[in-house]
């Protein structure tokens, strides 16, 4: 049986122990958050609330504006981002809705935070048993990562006082992979990379393939993966106490080809601007450029796009992500990931077309410009014989089309036993779930059994 072939081991117990308390106070807030509007505006709080989407929808056209034109229409789009809500909250400050307006997203904001509580998991690795010190440890690290931090937190002289053979990447290009395969080759029982998630990807692939533990030091400028693991990225040396205290997670890798990603493999508008020359040193003006061309003109991206049973084409922008992300507002920022053992890709997709397409952008996640969904693999399509992507960052020129696949539990990692950072394993709010927590123990427990199933 091969490593692909294994069935996935869980990293943690996917249905935690609910909180009944935090299940009534979600409820509630719930509940307060629509009274608040009736009771200060009575029916007329619908009219409020359609005002306030059409504040959003003016928005978005103007976004759509700024980002897909240049010259006087990219002026008046600007102008129009700022106008609109600022238009829409003088309103409500005329009509005495702000203050209502206001409270009612804090208990709304209350009632998310309070589900996601009661039916929380205990935290990844909370139930582990400890992992063994590795013997021949083994580190990457990239100085130039992260403004410097491998200098700053010293963790050069922190991981070789802990018995760990550091090298050093110089200037210039340098085979990473190449790197690691030599340590294998040496005798290291554990890799670990300080530096940012490309990096990080390119090493864990080798980890994987060898059956080795992989240690994640943040020492880059965002480390998704770092955050999504509970790592503290303020304080990188932290991570090195798993060396000693430690216990072992079953992660799974996303592949883009034969391109590894801890996060995300991007295809389209975010992955063209990403492989501009000038996008390192000017991010926001290369962009802003870039992006009418990109988005309207006849540079303008068209991928198609199969996952699983889903078809979808013309489409502009299209992020492939290990594991779905819980929300996601953009190829760039996309948010936070639950778990990273579902075993399940999450895909988001962008077409719009026109300000029309734009202002239906103002629905959410029910946008008819959005496509958001799980797959085992998703096929990326486009009518040339290779598309641009970005890896984790990292730009890269893929031949069409463009297998992207999941492979379960492929990545041992290795996290600090103590650690603090967020919980993951869990799903997002489960309304019914929360409900039947709130109303008694027996149907809680039905709930979470048949969640589990």
């Amino acid at each position: 049986m091969t490593r692909e072939d294994r069935p996935p081991r869980r990293s943690g117990p996917v249905t935690g122990r609910g909180s009944a308390a935090w299940a009534r106070l979600a409820l509630l807030a719930l509940a307060a958050g629509v009274l608040v509007p009736l009771v200060a505006a009575g029916l007329r709080s619908v009219l409020w609330v359609l005002l306030g989407m059409a504040g959003l929808a003016l928005a978005a056209v103007g976004l759509w504006w700024a980002l897909a034109h240049a010259g006087t229409v990219r002026m008046v789009g600007s102008v129009l981002c700022v106008v609109a809500p600022l238009a829409v909250l003088a309103l409500y400050a005329a009509g005495g809705m702000l203050a209502p307006a206001a409270l009612s997203l804090g208990l709304w904001a209350l009632a998310v935070s309070a589900a996601r509580a009661a039916v929380a998991p205990e935290r990844a690795g909370a139930g582990h048993a400890p992992a063994p010190p590795p013997r021949r440890p083994w580190a990457l690290m990239n100085p130039r990562s992260g403004g410097g931090k491998v200098e700053r937190f010293r963790l050069v002289e922190r991981a070789r006082s802990a018995g760990v053979r550091v090298v050093v990447l110089g200037t210039g290009h340098q085979d990473v992979a190449g790197l690691a395969e030599d340590a294998v080759r040496e005798g290291a029982d554990l890799l670990a990379v300080a530096g940012g998630d490309g990096t990080q990807a390119l090493v864990a692939e080798v980890a994987s393939r060898h059956d080795l533990p992989f240690m994640v030091v943040p020492a880059g400028t965002r480390n998704h993966f770092a955050l999504d693991l509970g790592l503290d990225r303020e304080d990188p040396a932290k991570a090195l106490d798993a060396l000693t205290d430690g216990v072992e997670l079953r992660v799974d890798l996303g592949f883009a080809a034969d391109r590894v990603f801890v996060n995300n493999a991007s295809f389209g508008t975010y992955a063209a601007v990403v492989g501009d020359p000038a996008y390192r040193e000017e991010k926001r003006q290369t962009t802003l450029r870039m992006l009418p061309g990109l988005l309207s003109g006849p540079q303008a991206s068209r991928l198609r796009m199969r996952a699983d049973g889903t078809r979808a084409d013309g489409l502009q922008a299209l992020l492939v992500s290990n594991n779905p992300y819980r929300r996601a507002a953009d190829a760039a920022r996309p948010g936070r990931r639950e778990r990273l053992d579902s075993g399940r890709l999450g895909v988001l997709g962008v077409r719009v077309e026109g300000a029309v397409r734009a202002a239906g952008l103002a629905r959410g996640p029910r946008a008819a410009g959005l496509l958001r969904l799980t797959a085992g693999e998703v096929v990326v399509e486009a009518d040339t014989p290779t598309v641009p992507a970005g890896v984790d960052g990292e730009h890269v020129l893929l031949p069409v089309p463009v297998v992207c696949r999941i492979a379960p539990g492929a990545l041992r990692v290795r996290v600090p036993r103590g650690r603090g950072g967020t919980r993951w394993g869990g799903a997002a709010p489960d309304w019914p779930r929360v409900t039947r927590l709130a109303l008694g123990r027996r149907a809680a427990a039905q709930g979470a059994a048949r969640g589990g199933d």
